[in-house]
């Protein structure tokens, strides 16, 4: 049985997940390629979210420890298949760096809301047209996502907030998010960011900055959704 996690551990949440399961498997719980746990089960025995057993299962998965098989589960591998790395090396929390992002640029798009120009919205229209041509030509949009948010944060006028935003989202390229990532992100994920998108610009073409705040953090807890709940099933 697993232990739930002690609170005076300053490590990242997925961190001690996965030191937890590892360990588990190591004690001989789980021969090799036998099948973990369901991540419900997991996280109940954790004292956990099943969004944090996942990010663990995901770092587990970059050293070798498991093989996680769309449609089938998540499966012990042996000691042999390990590449020793650092977990703290892996990146931050996927879900904390979305809530992070969700909590900074929806204030972000309310001083951009204010200093809207038609030179700024076209910017931003011929951005989410790049974006549906490369979705169109089965190339990766990430590129024009990330435009999309650096033009918003860049009308602000603050070079601060413009930088920052960049570095929160080239947080996605990090190991275990890029992994995530991996598991979740189709042509359907990728509609349903552009269709926010959408949502996002009309309300700074309306200077609503209410609709405009809420289209941004809708979006991003949308993307994290997407990032940690996507496929769920097929993890289980």
């Amino acid at each position: 049985m697993l232990e739930q996690l002690k609170q005076l551990d300053n490590r990242r949440l997925y961190q001690q997940i996965a030191d937890q399961i590892r360990t588990f498997i190591d004690k001989g719980n789980y021969a090799p390629g036998a099948r973990l746990p369901p991540e419900r089960d997991l996280a109940q025995q954790l004292g956990v979210s099943r969004p944090s057993v996942r990010e663990a299962l995901i770092a587990l998965e970059i050293e070798g420890s498991v093989e996680v098989r769309m449609g089938a589960g998540v499966y012990v591998c042996s000691v042999t298949q390990r590449k020793p790395q650092a977990l703290a090396a892996l990146g931050e929390s996927p879900i904390e760096l979305m809530q992070a992002r969700a909590a900074i640029e929806g204030t972000v798009v309310l001083l951009a809301c204010a200093k809207v120009t038609p030179a700024a919205l076209l910017a931003l229209r011929q951005i989410l047209d790049s974006m549906l041509a490369a979705m169109g030509q089965n190339r990766s949009p990430l590129a024009f996502d990330r435009q999309f948010h650096q033009t918003i944060a860049a009308m602000t006028g603050n070079a601060v907030l413009e930088r920052l935003i960049g570095e929160l989202f080239d947080g996605r390229h990090s190991p275990i998010s890029a992994r995530l990532r991996a598991h979740s992100e189709s042509g359907q994920t990728w509609a349903a960011a552009l269709q926010e998108h959408e949502v996002i610009l009309r309300a700074l073409e309306n200077r609503d900055v209410l609709a405009a705040q809420t289209a941004v953090r809708m979006h991003l807890q949308a993307s994290e959704q997407r990032w940690v709940e996507n496929n769920r099933g097929e993890w289980s």
